[in-house]
């Protein structure tokens, strides 16, 4: 399946939560399969931190450009394009195409960098209905995402409640935990410590704080991974063993000993070259701010009232980011209000990059529920 991406502007001010406003920006997205006649087979897919708009298909003429869901998404897979019009956005404030912190502030003719205004997942909900309006898409056959992508779902059923029939809220939790924000302050503060960091605005210095995205892009792989898979991929060892020692170390602070230091450091190098350190620092902040339930006490059941659609969730015994204990507080809120939702924990060994992967049990599950979505629409 080949695509093409797109871009809309829109040079109307989008108003944020921290007060502030954006305007003259671009969203970046794709579309898979066609819109019915009477626009209900739509599907909105949401990313994750480091993901884009670019879910699923190839780039003509490139290799290895796979979406990033691209076993999810297409002809004949779990959500067949065959039956749904996909939809993919970029949010607001990313290095992928929308309008972020590498780009002009058209207020001042500078590059936004530290500049660019805090988004919340709430911001990004609301710059993606602006999408849809514009699609001329009233409503969504179903809303989804994992991750970040998963709280963006949730989101949309709180704050456009009459706009999405079923959401597919896959490994993600109503907000995160006191060690995950931790997490993300520890990666954050590698970023803006690099002295090549220059309070944000690196690129008028022609440098970017590359040391520091490594590290941040080490911390969270490492999270992203149960422990069963880095002893089964990785175990104890060395990169290479040292001739003549008994032990084969080198017995150096410095040096690269052990196989997963050597697959982290890959990781991270990777990561520098193309990911925007503002980015970076806007994103895992989205993630700190979400918390629907703050405006209601703390009350989750009291927040997921407004919520009127079906829910699907999945979770993955192995995921200690985002645990199975997260995604049943959710189910629990959701049978307070007495709303229709099935929930899938499934037996994975991957941690949180589960989401991402080929479990069969996982796949079948995501197919069954959109062959009810399907059902929907044939029978409405």
């Amino acid at each position: 399946m080949f695509v093409s991406p797109q871009s809309m502007k829109f040079e109307a001010a989008l108003h944020l939560q921290s007060g502030a406003s954006i305007r003259d920006y671009n969203l970046a997205y794709e579309t898979y399969g066609t819109l019915n006649a009477d626009r209900s087979n739509a599907v909105l897919i949401c990313h994750a931190l480091n993901a884009s708009h670019h879910v699923a298909g190839v780039y003509a003429g490139q290799d290895k450009s796979e979406g990033w869901w691209d076993n999810m998404i297409g002809p004949g897979k779990p959500v067949d394009t065959d039956r749904f019009f996909v939809i993919g956005v970029n949010n607001l404030g990313s290095c992928f195409g929308s309008t972020g912190p590498m780009d002009t502030n058209p207020d001042t003719g500078r590059v936004y960098g530290a500049d660019f205004p805090v988004v919340t997942v709430e911001d990004w909900v609301n710059a993606q209905a602006r999408l849809l309006d514009a699609l001329g898409i009233t409503q969504l056959a179903a809303v989804m995402g994992g991750s970040l992508g998963g709280m963006q779902a949730l989101s949309w059923t709180l704050q456009y409640p009459r706009r999405v029939r079923h959401a597919v809220v896959v490994a993600s939790a109503p907000n995160l935990t006191a060690e995950n924000i931790a997490f993300n302050e520890v990666a954050r503060r590698a970023i803006v410590t690099d002295p090549d960091f220059h309070g944000g605005h690196f690129y008028e210095h022609g440098v970017l704080p590359k040391r520091g995205l490594r590290i941040a892009r080490m911390v969270g792989h490492i999270t992203y991974l149960s422990d069963d898979v880095m002893n089964e991929k990785f175990g104890r060892e060395l990169r290479e063993a040292v001739t003549g020692s008994v032990t084969g170390y080198r017995y150096s602070t410095q040096d690269v000993e052990f196989q997963i230091e050597s697959y982290l450091r890959y990781q991270g190098d990777k990561f520098s070259e193309y990911f925007d350190a503002n980015t970076y620092l806007l994103i895992t902040r989205a993630l700190d701010y979400f918390d629907p339930a703050r405006n209601h006490g703390g009350n989750l059941s009291a927040a997921l009232a407004a919520a009127s659609c079906q829910f699907l969730l999945v979770s993955f015994t192995t995921d200690w980011r985002f645990s199975p204990k997260r995604s049943r507080e959710i189910v629990k809120a959701l049978v307070d209000n007495r709303r229709d939702v099935s929930y899938a924990e499934i037996d994975a060994p991957h941690g949180h990059d589960a989401f991402l992967l080929d479990d069969a049990r996982y796949m079948a599950v995501i197919r069954s529920y959109f062959d009810r979505v399907a059902g929907g629409e044939a029978a409405s």
